[in-house]
Formats: C-alpha cells, structure tokens, sequence
C-alpha cells in the first residue's frame, strides 16, 4: 500500500538546500585533502567519497531524489572501508562512522521534503534507527575498550598479612616490587574506603615543578618531600605534622623533584665484601667481575645516646646530600659537614642547575648509593653520569663507579669525573644477599645525536647494570638500546623476583621495563636473558656523522606495551576531518618504523615516544600471585635536526602543543621536538593513550589490560571536558599491589585513586581527589591500631593546571 503523500513545508526547502550546500562543501573539502593523501601513497576513500558527497549535495539542493541515493552510496561504502581497515575497534571507528551517521540522520529527517512525503514514514522509522545506533554509540563511549581479559590460573597465597612493617625504599623493600604484604583491604569491602586524613605540605608546585613524591613509612611516621626538598614527619594515624625540615633550596624554574627521601638507623653489621684482582675481570657478552668475597666487619661509630640513632636521608635540587634525625627533623651533625655533603665535589665544572638528584637516595647496608639527573639536551659534556656511594654514617666517599675510567673508584682527578656518560636519574634495586645492585642508566647527552659519543657512552647507555655493593665494581651490564638517539634512558626502576622454575626451584630474576614498551627478564646473577631476547635489523638510514645500530633488542618472550609499528589506518581524530589532516601529516614524517633515525630538516616520528613505554614510576610484583603490574604510555613524538642554533619560534610552533628545542651545543645540529597532535590538540593516533596491565611471570602472557583513566579533567583547547570517558589517557607514577589481590594506581590524567582486583583488572573502587596525582601510593599497617592505610601524594596530573600539595590516606571506617 502506497504511502500517504503530505506535501513539505516550504521552510524545509530551504533546510534541504543549505544541508545540500554543506554536503558538498564537505566533499569537496574531502577531494581536495583526499588528493594530498592519496598523491602521498595513501588511502583514496577520501577522493572518492568526497566526489560522491560533492555530487550528493548538489543533487540534493535542487532536490534531486539520486542525491540520497548518493549518499547511501557513501554511508555503505564508509561502513565497508571502516570495517575493512580497522575491524569491530571501537574508538578507531568512531570518527569514520560518527560523521555520516549524524549526516545520515539529518537526511533522513529531509526525506520527507525531497519526496514531496511519500516516505515521511519509512523516513520516521530510518530516523529513529539512526538516532538509536547514535545513543547507543554515545552510550558506549562512556565504558571502557579495548580490554584483555585472559584466563589466569591463580594459585593458592599465602603471607603474613596485617602486620606493622616499614614503607622504607622506594619500592617498599629493596626489590622494588611495591608489594605490600596487607590483606584488611580487600575484595570485599574496597568499596568502603574514605578519606582518613589529609595533609597540606603549603608549597603548590608551581612553575617547572612536580609533586611525585613516593612517602617513606617507619613504624608510626610517613616521610614525605616536596618539589623544594622540604620534609615532612606525619602520624601515620592521624596525618598530624609532628616536625618539618627546610633546606633552604632556590630551586629552579624548570624542573624540580623530590621522589622520596631514604632511612638509614645505624648498627654493627657483617656484610660481605669483595676483595683481590677478581674485580678487574672482564668477559663478553654479559660482562661478570669476580666470584670471591670475604666477610668483613664494617665498623660504625658510637653516637651520642638519642642523637641521630634513626636518620631520614634526602637529596635536594641544589645538589645536597642530607640526613636529618628521623624524630626530630634536626640534622645530623656527625654526618658531613654538620648533616650535609656537597654532591657537586668531585664532578668538574657544574653551570647552575645541570646537576642535582632528583630521586629516592638508595640505602644499603650502611652505604648511600646517589646517581643524578642531568639537564637533558643542553650541550656535550654535561656533569658526568658517575654513580657514588657515601658511608652513611659519616658522610665520606666509599666508592665511585666512572664508567668512563673504572679505574677512578674514589676522588676523580682534578678535571672530576668523566663527563658526559650515562647518567642514572631513576632508583636502583639491591639484593644483599647477591651482594649486588642494579643501576638503570640513561642515555648519552645530549639525546637526540650521538656522533660525538665514546666507546664507553655507547656500550653502556640504556643499559641496566649490576655492580658489586661493598665494592662498586661492575659485574655485569645488559643494553636495552644500541646507540640511542631516541632519549630511551632506562628510568623505571628494577624490580627484583624469584620465578618459578617448574622443578621445585626459582629463578632469580631482574624485570626492567623500559621506555621502549618492552620488558627484560634477567637473571640477575649474571644478566642473561630468561625471557627470549632477540636481536632484530632496524633502520639505517642516518644523518652524517650520527650513529646507528643494525640491530635493536626486542624481548619477544614477553609482551610488548604500545611499540607496534603505525601505520596509516592508526591514525585518529575527534572529526574526519582532523583524522584527514594526521593520516596527511602521517604520511609527510621520516617514519621506517621503532628506531627510525631523527634527520636534518625532516620531521621524524619516534614511536614509541621519548616518555614511554614505561617512565619512573616503575612496576609492582604481586609477588603472591607472579603477577607483574605495569602502566604504560603510548604518545608518540615528533623531532627534527636543525643546523645548530637556527631553530625559528615558527620552526618550534609547528611542533604542535608542547613543542621545544635541544639545544645540544657541540654537535652539528640543535633538534626540536614535540607532541604528534591533531589541530584541535588530540592526539593523532588512537586510543588507548595508557593502559594498566597484568602479565604472569611464570608463562610471560598477558592476564589482562585496560584502558587507564578518563578524559574528565581533561583540557581541550582550554575547555575541561568533564565527560569520564575512559579512553585511557598517558600515565605518570607506578601501581603498588597488596597480598589481598589488589592493585592501587593514581598516575591517570583524571583526579582518582583506584582499586583493581589484580586477578581480572576489574576496577572495584575509585577515590575522588581534589587534584589529580603524578605519584605512587603506598600502604602500610598502622602499629597505633592496626588499621591499612593507603597514603598518596597529590600534586596534580600531567598536563592539567589544577595544583595542589595534598597527602591523603584513605582507611576502611573505624567501625
């Protein structure tokens, strides 16, 4: 039966031809930028469906019914391209199929106009079959994608549980695997948590700076820093100050960090210590010094009675070593010159602010191991990567590591340490019983060029190594990168596990997460891979006078985390039109894949980008369950060589948001670099941005993976979004992990801490802050009541303008 005819509005007419001329401006907008793209060897769906559209428009306006039929044309053949380059992914799909749904919609609305009513009611029910898959689609974004949930075979766990202990290293104990030991959190009541305290430091880190403070626990006391190396003393119940600390820091206005502050509580101890020409041995490969040790007695000396008997130990971004009385906040005076050592001595030549530590001071045994960061990208010879330990008792030097003249183990000669060598900013772990400790070093300075680099700066940069803890002498080293030129700086921390061996026994093992996405598995008696590492061809293509490697290492035995190579069909914006102008950009980048060679005067794209991967905030062991919990970035970069000291602020705005020059003086070119961003300023390629994931160490698969955190507090071009859709934005900070299976994460871009049922990634609970955070939690048994708290410093995230200096500590109600 023919449907019954209603002859249209005049005012819908004219609704027609303006949507008919904004069709066809569309299309020819799509012709024309299609043309670029497809002249650049890419995709033609955007040629063809912009002539299709141009002509649907057309049609359209002088309500010709072929305009629709058009159109469905292009709605068919968009839904089977779409499908064709990125399958059922929903976020990829979204800004191919969101336009001509909305477009589709409108039409079919018209519909009745064109046809003069003849289908007002197949039109009506179209209409409502396109507004439905929109709601639906809109519905969808607001839950999470992309998620991997494989089977794990949990196995039975034990542990003690619910026992006072310490939060003394950085990552709980000197393994690094953030693992607290605590089961009254749990599953079950997660959910329950609120706020048990909040403390304000009074220093909202500003210009340059970052609250990403790891708090330090000792019995009933959390430590925490600033940005400006201030201390605080807090109950651990209650959050009340019981003493501050001021080091009287200037600061800098570019980058200023306190990660934690160390304990040391001096005591007689035999430890260890290795002794005759073993040292000096040296093998191929993994390099393995000496197997001999005597065991000494390390003498300490007699202090006053209550006078510095527990010590806080911190370093300051004036280059500072300090210990402090852990009940008091008053230095120590047998420590240095009256508390304090002066980290500069020794290193040559330091201009204002090229040098400092900006991490957890590691103690071990009654030594202070220091490293420092050094200002990235500014020249050639920067202060020297030398790792030092400090007597913890007296301040004096025990032993330097110069990887640039091993010979060197005290005070260097006049000129100071070697300069220039990798550099360990990040926090080693220690394993006493090995007698070793295991250093992630950064790569050569400046970054981006190595051409100027020594033997020594390229066998050991973006490398983990193993040094002997009484002696400071290497025993073995493991590279991650050949000549980096990428700033792929090993700055995660090592974390340190025994993996079963299917025999009854274990494995010691060093896990290292790296910048790269990738993860190695070491022994760490002697740094050979247990998890398979294969040496892989990579680019060559190189600027004059750089350096290249054939071969990169890639650790296939276990997942990778945001390394796979981009292509064409990766790229993404809010609109077609922007994922139209980043495949063109995509298209125009020096890109060969991972380790693609920065060149002069073309603009290359490094993926995974320079923050990771895997940053600082290092990984957590579920060491009950052989889970490791890891957060990753997936931001790729954009960088280009400039003939030194030519870079132009036009040069520098193209590089998008965050764009900036190396100035790398010395060598023959300064290199900017940036973000790879769409025009309205997301990202070109698709979510998820940053995921928390799971692998099992006994198999090496992943047991699950989300995307980490939600665009809520997000800016967009000044604009907060407020809208919590997880897509999973970059992450700062690490996961700790408790023997309850749960995993507690805050490094998101939006103002939450979060519970994860470590088994499933399930998320069971989240806590709203004022701010967001940038930091690693921590959790300790109260020894005043028995209560777990979870304590997080809040600073604000990454990218965000809302700052704060908030430490809050959520517990289970008291009742």
């Amino acid at each position: 039966m023919a449907e019954e005819k209603h002859p249209a509005p005049a005012q819908r007419h004219w609704i027609l031809a303006i949507f008919g001329i904004v069709l066809a401006l569309i299309g020819l907008v799509l012709l024309i930028r299609g043309a670029t793209l497809a002249l650049l060897g890419g995709s033609w769906y955007y040629v063809a469906s912009g002539v299709l559209l141009a002509a649907s428009g057309v049609l359209l306006a002088r309500r010709k019914v072929a305009g629709a039929w058009l159109f469905a044309v292009v709605f068919a053949g968009t839904v089977a391209w779409s499908l064709w380059e990125v399958g059922l992914a929903f976020w990829p799909l979204v800004p191919r199929l969101a336009p001509v749904l909305v477009l589709a919609l409108i039409l079919a609305l018209l519909l009745p106009a064109l046809t003069f009513g003849r289908v007002r009611r197949s039109a009506h029910v179209l209409a409502v079959v396109l507004l439905v898959a929109l709601a639906a689609g809109g519905a969808a974004m607001f839950k999470p994608h992309g998620v991997v949930q494989n089977q794990f075979a949990a196995a039975a766990v034990g542990g003690q549980g619910d026992k006072p202990g310490n939060w003394q290293f950085y990552g709980n104990e000197p393994s690094g695997t953030r693992f607290a030991d605590a089961k009254e959190i749990d599953k079950e009541n997660v959910a329950d948590l609120e706020v048990a305290w909040t403390f304000r430091t009074g220093e909202v880190a500003g210009k340059g700076a970052e609250f990403q403070n790891t708090p330090t626990q000792i019995g009933d006391t959390v430590y925490v820093c600033t940005p400006l190396s201030k201390v605080f003393a807090l109950d651990a119940e209650t959050g009340e100050q019981r003493w501050t600390f001021d080091p009287q820091t200037q600061g800098t206005q570019f980058w200023n960090r306190c990660r934690g502050v160390g304990y040391y509580e001096p005591s007689a101890v035999t430890h260890p210590v290795r002794t005759g020409d073993a040292a000096q041995q040296q093998t191929d490969g993994a390099h393995i010094h000496g197997d001999g040790a005597a065991q000494l007695s390390v003498p300490r000396p007699e202090e006053p009675a209550g006078v510095c008997t527990q010590r806080i130990v911190l370093t300051t971004v004036d280059a500072r070593l300090i210990q402090v009385d852990a009940k008091t906040g008053k230095p120590c005076e047998s420590f240095g010159d009256k508390g304090f050592v002066d980290l500069k001595a020794g290193m040559g030549d330091v201009k204002p602010h090229f040098y400092y530590p900006t991490s957890t001071p590691t103690v071990v045994r009654n030594l202070i191991v220091i490293g420092g960061w050094v200002w990235d990208g500014k020249e050639v010879g920067e202060p020297s990567g030398v790792i030092r330990a400090f007597n913890a008792d007296t301040g004096e030097l025990a032993w330097a590591w110069d990887l640039g003249n091993p010979d060197v183990t005290g005070l260097p000669p006049a000129e100071g340490y070697t300069r220039g060598t990798p550099n360990m900013w990040s926090t080693p772990a220690f394993d006493d019983e090995l007698g070793l400790i295991y250093l992630p070093l950064g790569n050569g300075t400046p970054d981006f060029w190595g051409g100027h680099r020594s033997e020594a700066m390229n066998e050991y940069a973006s490398s983990i190594v193993a040094l002997d803890i009484a002696t400071g002498r290497e025993r073995w080293k493991f590279q991650t990168v050949h000549a980096d030129t990428w700033d792929y700086d090993v700055g995660t921390q090592p974390a340190l596990y025994d993996i079963p061996d299917g025999k009854g026994g274990a494995t010691p093992v060093v896990i290292q997460a790296t910048k790269t996405g990738q993860v190695f598995v070491l022994d760490r008696r002697d740094g050979t891979p247990v998890a398979q590492v294969e040496e892989r061809p990579v680019p060559q293509r190189h600027a004059e006078g750089d350096i290249v490697a054939p071969t990169q290492p890639f650790s296939v035995g276990m997942p990778s985390f945001g390394g796979d190579v981009l292509a064409e069909k990766d790229m993404w914006g809010a609109t077609f039109f922007d994922q139209l102008e980043c495949r063109i950009a995509f298209r125009k980048l020096n890109y060969e894949g991972p380790y693609t060679s920065i060149m002069p005067n073309e603009t290359t794209l490094i993926y995974p980008g320079y923050y990771g991967g895997m940053n600082w905030g290092g990984v957590a062991v579920d060491e009950q369950r052989g889970l490791l919990i890891l957060n990753d970035i997936r931001m790729p970069q954009i960088a280009m060589h400039v003939p030194q000291g030519s870079a132009t602020p036009e040069q520098i705005a193209a590089f998008s948001l965050d764009g900036a020059v190396h100035n790398q003086a010395g060598t023959p070119y300064s290199t900017i670099r940036g973000g790879f961003y769409s025009a309205l300023g997301v990202p070109c390629h698709a979510p998820p941005w940053g995921t928390l994931s799971a692998v099992d160490l006994k198999t090496g698969k992943l047991v699950w993976q989300r995307p980490a955190g939600s665009i809520e507090d997000t800016l967009l071009k000044g604009v907060r979004v407020k809208a919590p859709i997880p897509v999973g934005m970059p992450t700062l900070g690490g996961p700790i992990a408790t023997s309850s299976g749960l995993v507690f994460y805050a490094g998101t871009q939006d103002y939450y801490l979060r519970a994860f049922d470590a088994e499933t990634g399930e998320e069971l609970w989240k806590g709203r802050m004022p701010v967001g955070a940038q930091a690693a939690p921590i959790s300790y048994i109260s020894p005043e009541t028995g209560r777990q708290f979870v304590v997080i410093a809040a600073g604000g995230a990454r990218q965000s303008p809302d700052r704060g200096d908030y430490v809050i500590a959520y517990a289970l109600p008291k009742n």
